[in-house]
């Protein structure tokens, strides 16, 4: 389950789908396309708590042991039942595309499926569904944001490049 972000970009990015049901950043896919969408990105909102975790450190002293007495985002049960994705914006963000990038690429069994670049940010990579790796026609499935294809994911997704 190790997947590359290859192609136009300044860093190529090695990513290990198992731990990715570890990483505060996934959304529970149960629920996600019926919330209401809050106008901040994932990084605004990243930096907001940690910048509020700064501020306390601060004011009141650092805590090195909070980090080991923070309770995850999801329950284990959850974990074990939930669906789960992630926004692929996130990484192709730390990879860095060049300015001529123009296209995502993802390489699937059934050949390439491209997306502006642009869209980058409105794409989500599932990994899981209720609990359980996607095996059988994974390991990923691309989602749009907005649910659109919610029913027909692209899917056996093995790899992203950019063009």
């Amino acid at each position: 389950m190790i997947m590359q972000i290859k192609g136009k970009v300044k860093f190529p990015i090695t990513l290990d789908i198992g731990t990715w049901i570890f990483d505060d950043r996934k959304v529970d896919l149960d629920t996600y396309f019926d919330e209401e969408k809050q106008e901040t990105s994932q990084e605004e909102a990243y930096l907001k708590k940690t910048g509020k975790y700064f501020d306390k450190a601060m004011a009141e002293g650092a805590d090195p042991q909070a980090a080991v007495r923070t309770k995850s985002k999801f329950k284990r049960h959850h974990l074990k039942t939930g669906t789960f994705g992630i926004p692929v914006g996130l990484f192709i963000q730390n990879a860095e595309p060049l300015e001529d990038a123009e296209k995502i690429v993802f390489e699937t069994k059934n050949g390439p499926v491209a997306y502006p670049l642009e869209m980058a940010g409105h794409l989500i990579a599932a990994f899981s569904i209720k609990g359980r790796a996607l095996k059988e026609d994974g390991p990923l499935h691309i989602l749009l944001d907005d649910g659109s294809n919610r029913e027909n994911p692209v899917k056996y997704v093995t790899g992203m490049r950019i063009e």
